[in-house]
């Protein structure tokens, strides 16, 4: 072959073999195989009294939609010590960081099991109680006027391994109005045949620690909630010297609200050192495109090579002949 078709070979054979490279580079960099996904913080939800950990349902999803990793713990409902010992030896079981989030009486629990745990870096109250040491949910339902849970209360007797004693429900015609009045009637009547009652006598325990007074804080209050008044969450976020925001909201904020309490737990995380968000994509979607555009211009480069050989030899049979 002639000097004249060696040149052109030569590039086509550097095109062949760098095409590779351009498509496998951005394989290192797809999303969730950054740092950010390494250190950002597990997200866990605890529920408050009269409900399950599906009430979180809604912020669960779009969480995940977005990479976040979550845990929603059962909530015993049998007092601030034992649930929040409960909810501590889960954060145990966690690698890394937290964001704790508590709805209701689960604001309570989250205060004293986050306490003594260096993971735990940040709280997040929705509509939630907040006590000091000293105080108990109980106690701080009577310093402001607005809440109407204590006459929609209904005491029944229960008896278990340990003896017993007295759980609370919410009354069925009582539950849409004091506890989820944003909601419809028919999601309601479920919610309220199937609530999971608090224990009396831990609803009146007092908290022995209040983790938000070390940890960033963040609270949504729910401006008509009729469990637990307005000006009582008002007043706890401004103690705690917590981020806050207000929505338009029955008790339910994470129910009716779940964009804005999601966006919350966003911030939350993001403070804590969490990095930027993964959203997950389907296969169809812009990963698949970026890559398929990848592909196109390594197929365009080995057709480019592909007809520098032919050329190649076109010019040496010429030469030759």
């Amino acid at each position: 072959m002639s000097r004249t078709g060696a040149l052109p070979l030569a590039l086509a054979m550097t095109a062949l073999c760098a095409a590779p490279a351009v498509a496998a580079a951005p394989i290192a960099s797809a999303p969730g195989a950054g740092d950010g996904d390494r250190v950002r913080p597990t997200v866990v939800l605890v529920h408050g009294a009269f409900a399950d950990a599906s009430g979180w349902n809604d912020v669960v999803e779009r969480l995940q939609h977005r990479g976040y990793k979550v845990v929603a713990p059962p909530n015993p409902l049998r007092g601030v010590s034992n649930d929040s010992t409960y909810v501590a030896s889960v954060l145990k079981s966690i690698e890394g960081p937290i964001v704790l989030a508590g709805h209701s009486y689960g604001g309570a629990v989250i205060s004293q099991a986050a306490a003594g745990n260096p993971n735990v870096k940040a709280l997040v109250y929705v509509s939630a109680f907040m006590p000091d040491v000293g105080e108990s949910p109980e106690g701080l339902s009577s310093k402001f006027a607005g809440s109407e849970l204590g006459p929609a209360l209904n005491p029944v007797p229960y008896t278990d391994a340990h003896g017993g004693g007295t759980d609370l429900y919410i009354k069925n015609d009582k539950f849409h109005s004091v506890f989820a009045a944003d909601l419809s009637t028919a999601q309601t009547k479920v919610m309220a045949v199937e609530q999971r009652p608090v224990a009396a006598a831990g609803f009146a325990e007092k908290a022995t620690a209040a983790a938000w007074k070390t940890i960033p804080s963040w609270f949504v209050v729910a401006k008509n909630d009729k469990a637990i008044a307005p000006d009582l969450e008002r007043f706890e976020a401004e103690r705690a010297k917590s981020r806050t925001i207000e929505v338009n909201s029955s008790h339910v904020a994470m129910m009716s609200h779940p964009d804005a309490v999601t966006k919350v737990l966003r911030e939350a995380v993001s403070a804590a050192g969490g990095g930027s968000e993964r959203p997950v994509l389907a296969a169809t979607g812009s990963k698949a495109k970026t890559l398929a555009g990848i592909g196109g211009l390594a197929g365009a480069a080995l057709l480019a090579g592909t007809a520098l050989v032919v050329r190649a030899h076109r010019r040496g049979g010429d030469a030759r002949d």
